[in-house]
C-alpha cells in the first residue's frame, strides 16, 4: 500500500468536514494507499482542542511529521483549501513530495 497524508477540511462545519474526511479516507484505502488523517485523529474527544490555537498547532505539527514517511500528499478539493490543508501542501513541495488534487464532483461527472 502506498502511504498518503490526507488533506481536507476540518475548521468551520466540523459535522460536514469530519464526513467528508471519512469519504475520503475510505476513498484512499479503496485505491490500495494508507492514509493518514490526523485532523480525524487529533481531535477526537479528549484527545486535542483545534479551537486552542496552541493545540491546533501541535495537532497540525504532528500530521505533518508522519507526512514526512509519506509517498504523497493527497488533497480533497470539494469543500475548499483550508488555510491548515495549505500548510501541508506547502511542507509537501519543500520535501519534493508528490501532491495529488481530487475531487468527489469530477469522478460523479
Amino acid at each position: 500500500m502506498r502511504r498518503v497524508i490526507l488533506e481536507s477540511p476540518y475548521a468551520g462545519d466540523i459535522a460536514a468536514n469530519e464526513a467528508y474526511a471519512r469519504r475520503a479516507m475510505r476513498d484512499c484505502l479503496l485505491r490500495g494507499e494508507a492514509p493518514i488523517v490526523s485532523h480525524l485523529l487529533y481531535t477526537q474527544p479528549g484527545v486535542l482542542d483545534d479551537l486552542d490555537p496552541r493545540e491546533r498547532s501541535v495537532g497540525i505539527e504532528a500530521g505533518l511529521i508522519w507526512g514526512e514517511l509519506a509517498d504523497a500528499t493527497v488533497v480533497y478539493t470539494d469543500r475548499g483549501i483550508s488555510n491548515g490543508m495549505r500548510l501541508g501542501i506547502e511542507r509537501a513541495m519543500r520535501a519534493g513530495r508528490p501532491i495529488e488534487y481530487r475531487s468527489f464532483d469530477e469522478a460523479a461527472e
